[in-house]
């Protein structure tokens, strides 16, 4: 059940709502009054558009109402302050040695869920490790995967680089692979989806720059993502990432133990441009 509710005070018969419905199934009744017809309901996509778009918010939908949003009026971020943030956004590989407050990691992927997908199937899955203890026990079992890969020799050629990481890692215990980083991000999603890979890595992107913006700092990390998802499935399922997901990527966060003072700069982008 859509739940689909018209405050008739309230609403003033605009039409919004039925011109922005993607799906078209929304339609203004005999009274002049938005409505879904049983039937149409299928084939909502769930967006939520018609709660967003009316101006008179009028609309709640699945129960969720229009006075518990954020207006939008005076709420976007200044467009330079938000350069700035994409700009400035580093990938960090010194962290301090604490965990983040729960409340602040359950905010982090409250955000991150808001992230698009496709047919708006919002089905990412975050594994999270929220705790550096359990980082510092996932990354030991990992690094003892790799030495056992490495002593049977079958470590794949195009991932033979790994042996450094090892080998620092045997001799000095310095971590290359997880930084020391206190928290351990993957986002999969189900392999029936149309678009599984894209989804979470939109989310990924949407963590990383919320995180930024709140002061916590984060890595796309390849070698864990590579380790875990092409050279060492028993550590796939150590997170308990079911079978029938598709994964996505690994992402460190935590606080920073470095501060960055400024942008970077870069060669104009390659932009082609058909006739």
């Amino acid at each position: 059940m859509l739940d689909f509710r018209v405050d008739k005070e309230k609403c003033t018969q605009c039409g919004q709502c039925e011109g922005d419905c993607p799906s078209r199934i929304i339609v203004l009744n005999d009274g002049g009054y938005p409505a879904i017809s049983p039937d149409k309901e299928p084939s909502c996509l769930r967006c939520e558009h018609c709660l967003a778009v009316c101006p008179a918010a009028a609309i709640s939908i699945f129960g969720f109402r229009p006075e518990d949003s954020t207006s939008l009026e005076g709420h976007f971020p200044d467009p330079v302050e938000l350069e700035t943030l994409i700009a400035g956004r580093r990938s960090v590989r010194r962290y301090r040695s604490e965990n983040l407050a729960p409340e602040l990691i359950d905010k982090l992927l409250t955000v991150a869920s808001f992230a698009p997908t496709g047919v708006n199937k919002r089905m990412v899955r975050f594994t999270v490790l929220d705790d550096k203890a359990k980082v510092a026990r996932f990354r030991d079992e990992l690094m003892e995967g790799l030495v056992r890969l490495i002593g049977q020799g079958v470590l794949p050629e195009s991932k033979a680089y790994y042996a450094r990481f090892v080998k620092v890692w045997e001799k000095h215990k310095v971590d290359l692979v997880f930084r020391d980083a206190p928290h351990l991000l993957v986002a999969t999603a189900p392999k029936s989806l149309s678009t599984p890979k894209e989804d979470c890595l939109i989310a990924l992107a949407t963590f990383e720059l919320y995180a930024q913006a709140s002061g916590i700092g984060t890595l796309w990390n390849g070698i864990a993502t590579w380790a875990i998802e092409e050279m060492l499935p028993e550590m796939r399922q150590r997170l308990d990432i079911p079978d029938d997901h598709a994964f996505g990527y690994a992402m460190l966060f935590g606080r920073p133990a470095v501060r960055y003072a400024r942008t970077v700069q870069h060669h104009p982008p390659q932009i082609h441009r058909t006739p």
